[in-house]
């Protein structure tokens, strides 16, 4: 594989401790790798070309470390991060790994677990405040269920906005420039996950009452793997003003979350979301929630990390060759895309207007507009061609 360039504030690619630092072990089989310290991934990923790295509270600091033993890991974490320059621009709580949380954090039926996960969260957002985190991440992976009995979802979503209600309250009143992003997923851990999908999310975020403060971090696989298309679903999240932070991977096809190396699935869906990440205006990171396969030994481990910023770089170069190319933009405007912009309405006509224009109903000809051809597929062709380096 070619030798990565130097970081470049303009990529803003960033990875996860938990990403690098899987150990590998799935439901059916131990880990295949040993754990890896935060400053080594910190230190590697920083050689390799990461603008940031992002983490859960308990990557960095062991569910139950006291008081002096998180000092401890949080100074060893700063100094690698002034060491390297690598910055912190999302962190995330784990309410999802320790057993207290197996029936959800936000929602789950035990009031006491709801409380412990409150807090949990909060002391999390002061670190990251203090390492100058602009995005908090909430992925709901134990919010849901696997029998409808077990839960009343309508109660359970009282919950989860009071709990989102409480925590943007405690960002505001301590003065922290921080967003927070949901994380749509709909199924595993739980048989069914609340809030499955980017459009079950953002109907959720206004009911909330800092809806300004509350936006989305959509992951590849976990739109696809419910069989919905993802650049359809980052495109609604823009045109909301809801894409705070988003998640790269792979994912082939409606399966478990196989969390692949960007690109290494469903690969002209990563070419559209590519070039519409580019062409929307969006500045956030690009971050890469991916895991090395249960196959790699550590110096896989590295090897995948730098793929997915290659593959990102790859696909940013086709989709500008493919946005440039005359032939290209001839086939986009014989396509009519740019005519979609056109409102349907004239400036300053009214209803009465368009009542009046016999053109748009009385004399249009629906059979014969019925044959013009859209040229679709030409326009797709050339989109593959440029994919593929042919062109």
């Amino acid at each position: 594989m070619t030798s990565q360039p130097q970081r470049s504030p303009v990529d803003k690619f960033t990875f996860g401790l938990w990403t690098v630092g899987w150990q590998a072990r799935d439901p059916f089989g131990d880990a295949t790798r040993a754990p890896i310290d935060p400053v080594e991934i910190v230190t590697r990923l920083a050689e390799l070309g990461a603008y940031g790295v992002t983490f859960h509270d308990d990557d960095l600091i062991p569910f139950g470390s006291d008081d002096k033993a998180r000092a401890g890991h949080i100074a060893r974490f700063k100094q690698a991060l002034e060491r390297t320059g690598m910055k912190v621009p999302m962190a995330t709580t784990n309410l999802f790994t320790h057993p207290v949380f197996k029936d959800g954090a936000f929602t789950s039926n035990d009031r006491e677990v709801r409380r412990f996960a409150l807090r949990k969260v909060m002391r999390n957002l002061d670190l990251a405040a203090e390492l100058g985190a602009q995005t908090y991440v909430f992925w709901g992976g134990r919010e849901g269920s696997e029998y409808d009995v077990a839960k009343d979802v309508r109660v359970a979503l009282d919950r989860f906005r009071e709990g989102l209600d409480t925590l943007t309250n405690y960002c505001r009143e301590r003065s922290y420039k921080i967003r927070f992003a949901l994380e749509p997923k709909p199924n595993e851990p739980r048989g069914d996950i609340l809030l499955p999908t980017i459009g079950h999310a953002l109907a959720f975020i206004d009911t909330l009452e800092h809806s300004e403060m509350v936006g989305l971090n959509p992951e590849v696989g976990h739109e696809q793997m419910a069989g919905l298309n993802f650049v359809h679903g980052i495109a609604q999240a823009l045109w909301h003003g809801k894409l705070f932070h988003i998640d790269l991977n792979g994912q082939r096809g409606i399966k478990y979350d196989q969390d692949l190396v960007f690109g290494h699935g469903d690969l002209a869906s990563a070419f559209f979301l590519v070039d519409l990440l580019e062409t929307s205006g969006y500045d956030g990171p690009r971050h890469f929630d991916y895991k090395p396969s249960r196959t790699e030994d550590l110096a896989g481990v590295w090897a995948s990390a730098a793929a997915n910023m290659r593959m990102y770089r790859l696909l940013r170069d086709r989709a500008a060759k493919f946005r440039q190319d005359p032939e290209v933009q001839a086939a986009m405007k014989d396509s009519k895309l740019a005519e979609l912009g056109q409102p349907t309405l004239g400036k300053g006509e009214s209803l009465a207007d368009l009542l009046r224009d016999k053109s748009a109903y009385e004399t249009f000809d629906a059979d014969k507009v019925a044959q013009r051809g859209c040229g679709f597929v030409r326009l797709n062709q050339l989109a593959m061609e440029h994919l593929l380096g042919a062109r």
